[in-house]
């Protein structure tokens, strides 16, 4: 739970996950500045259990969208920065499901890469799926060091109504109708 009281804004002056910068460039022959908060690359994983027909979401306070909401809770795919050397992208989404969700997955299925926050950070996102079991459920989840993240699984009976949400994340949104056209075939 957060502590309103403690909030407290400061000015970004050295940060291991964004840099910001300004680029100017020459288009149609009009010079032009544009912002950029260079962030590193992720990837998310929408991860369905097999057992419970049902899909395993996080869900997380983000401080950037409680400054816009006042709220600051969303749902979102098991997810994590592509920030470990030597890993392949498989690797770290499938430790990202050990640490969040407490599975051990077996495989992964690439659905997409896109790009996010096109307007001002330009990251690369992987998305992956996977099937898991109960008993593939080794760890309680959570998170790691000091992460507060709460699993949420979803009927798949339900899965629509995550589209209604405002606080969801577009790669969620995105994985979500990828899943629920894929169950139509």
């Amino acid at each position: 739970m957060i502590d309103l009281k403690s909030i407290k804004l400061s000015e970004c002056k050295d940060s291991k996950y964004i840099k910001i910068s300004q680029m100017s460039y020459i288009e149609n022959g009009k010079q032009k500045t544009w912002d950029i908060a260079q962030g590193l690359d992720s990837v998310s994983i929408l991860i369905q259990n097999i057992d419970n027909n049902s899909i395993i979401l996080v869900k997380q306070f983000r401080p950037a969208v409680y400054l816009r909401n006042n709220d600051g809770y969303m749902y979102e795919l098991c997810a994590g920065l592509v920030d470990k050397k030597g890993k392949t992208l498989e690797q770290i989404a499938i430790e990202e499901v050990y640490e969040e969700c407490g599975y051990k997955v077996k495989s992964l299925e690439q659905i997409a890469e896109f790009y996010s926050s096109v307007g001002t950070n330009g990251n690369k996102q992987n998305l992956f799926f996977a099937q898991v079991k109960n008993s593939d459920k080794i760890a309680s989840g959570g998170g790691i060091d000091d992460e507060a993240i709460e699993i949420v699984e979803i009927p798949l009976m339900q899965i629509e109504t995550i589209l209604q949400k405002p606080n969801i994340t577009p790669a969620l949104g995105f994985a979500v109708m990828w899943f629920i056209n894929r169950l139509k075939k």
